[in-house]
């Protein structure tokens, strides 16, 4: 698989209707997973927003969402981040430079429930950056 960069918008509550408009601009699928669905909301209002929703259009494209579960801030101004997606050393060692040199580990490059190893990072800049490297098969 060879690597990807893709946006990844946040949403306060309106992650499904927003993939569903999504969809009908750009055609194609859209997976999605509650945050019931892995067990990891914040409490019983998460339990049916979108921990994640991915929109793969038959452009080629892919737009990722979610909703924000209660308890962390929504700031519209911040609710977007780049998701770089693929296998191996290379997200590595994306992952390793976006976060040194004044960048911010938000999320500790780790193997998550998904199967998946999954960080986050704030860049020196302030732009959010998510790294999700597939498992091995």
């Amino acid at each position: 698989m060879a690597s990807r960069l893709n946006p990844y918008i946040q949403f306060k509550s309106e992650a499904r209707p927003a993939m569903e408009f999504y969809q009908g601009v750009f055609g194609g699928e859209v997976a999605q997973n509650t945050f019931k669905e892995f067990g990891s909301g914040h409490g019983p209002e998460d339990d049916d927003l979108l921990m994640h929703a991915q929109l793969e259009t038959p452009s080629g494209f892919t737009l990722m969402a979610a909703d924000t579960p209660q308890g962390m801030p929504y700031n519209p101004g911040d609710n977007i981040s780049i998701s770089l997606s693929g296998d191996g050393d290379e997200l590595r060692g994306y992952y390793e430079k976006l976060s040194a040199d004044g960048g911010k580990v938000t999320v500790p490059l780790e193997k998550q429930m998904w199967g998946d190893e999954f960080g986050m990072v704030t860049d020196k800049f302030g732009v959010n950056w998510m790294v999700n490297i597939a498992a091995s098969s």
